[in-house]
């Protein structure tokens, strides 16, 4: 039995977590549950079901909310908070000793070098599909036998389109991902590719493996979830429906699997797969994202920042689609990172309210 808390529990992450819970009652206990408030009848919901089943359950709207339930005596914290805000419960939860089960994949990206120091080995374990699969994939083989990491990418609702082509994308066109169903700033992240962007930086800081090592190819099917290709010329690939309940499940359970998480892949109907290589002048994000990973320090803050601001300003209308990506560039090429040799938390805040305030001056003057 693993005593679980679960960050974010009204967004896709937590409520698909929950029905895990639900469905293998012998293997999981909540023990804690938060949610950042956007659905308060919901989380009330939540809370009063599994009061009932668990007694003395912590829950609690918000931020500090979640600081506190990453403190928490468990086996587990699954932060499936979305934005930077997660950061501040993912250090929690390491600095408390709690295996981290992360999809906030927000919080690894801005946090960089102080979620990494803080980390003991094996103690954060990635929920993210295409992490998941490379960690799984991983168990192929050493470290060192490791050639390149292959992250898949379903090109979005826009794949194959021109540049010029999505200048008059609009928010519904946007949230139309053809496979996953996820909340409004990740869907709209899959469609710029912005979210493939911070997957790169994501498996640099995960797995230690250098940009230049690390390659996107565009798999509309998504059932191949990603890919490690060994020295020796084999490539193991994590393969399964294109949904979440495998990560998460094994992320809570980690290293262990848990039966019957998802329904397999039915190789009984012929399928085509296809691979195709992504088209960085239509999606300059994956490129842009390598080139704030380069730079390292807070640059990768500041990319993350920018793009939930300009993300908020696409839904309002106040921002073209392809504008997103312009901003995101536009402030990073005017960032320039700390001199200092130790990354401290006031560096990645200082730099994450900088990069908020010069991209929303940078939209009102777009």
């Amino acid at each position: 039995m693993r005593d679980v808390v679960i960050l974010g529990s009204t967004g896709s992450i937590g409520t698909q977590a929950l029905d895990i819970v639900r469905a293998n009652q012998d293997r999981f206990r909540v023990v804690g549950l938060t949610a950042g408030g956007s659905n308060p009848e919901l989380f009330e919901r939540q809370v009063a079901e599994l009061t009932t089943r668990f007694p003395g359950l912590y829950s609690g709207l918000g931020e500090e909310a979640s600081v506190e339930a990453a403190e928490l005596p468990c086996d587990v914290v699954l932060n499936g908070i979305t934005g930077a805000v997660g950061l501040r419960p993912t250090l929690a939860a390491l600095d408390a000793g709690r295996t981290l089960a992360l999809a906030n994949k927000e919080s690894l990206i801005i946090g960089g070098p102080l979620v990494k120091e803080r980390a003991r080995p094996g103690q954060i374990v990635p929920v993210d599909s295409e992490h998941s699969a490379i960690a799984q994939s991983l168990r192929g083989g050493r470290a060192e036998e490791v050639r390149r990491l292959v992250l898949t990418a379903s090109g979005g609702p826009f794949r194959g389109r021109t540049r010029a082509d999505l200048a008059a994308v609009t928010p519904e066109q946007a949230l139309a991902h053809p496979n996953f169903a996820m909340g409004r700033v990740i869907t709209t992240n899959s469609a710029t590719l912005v979210n493939k962007g911070l997957e790169v930086i994501e498996a640099h800081l995960l797995f230690d493996v250098p940009f230049d090592r690390i390659d996107v190819v565009v798999h509309p099917q998504q059932l191949v979830h990603s890919m490690v290709e060994f020295t020796d010329g084999a490539v193991v690939a994590q393969i399964g429906l294109p949904t979440m309940l495998v990560p998460i499940a094994l992320g809570m359970a980690w290293p262990d699997r848990v039966a019957d998480a998802e329904t397999p892949v039915d190789w009984t109907k012929a399928a085509d797969w296809r691979f195709e290589p992504l088209d960085d002048v239509a999606f300059p994000a994956v490129v842009l994202a390598r080139e704030a990973g380069v730079r390292g320090s807070t640059a990768p803050a500041v990319y993350n920042a920018a793009n939930e601001v300009c993300v908020d300003a696409f839904h309002d209308g106040r921002l073209p689609f392809t504008g997103i990506v312009d901003v995101i560039a536009s402030v990073l090429a005017a960032h320039d990172v700390p001199s200092g040799e130790r990354l401290t938390l006031e560096d990645v805040l200082a730099a994450d309210a900088w990069a908020r305030e010069t991209a929303a001056a940078t939209i009102d003057a777009h």
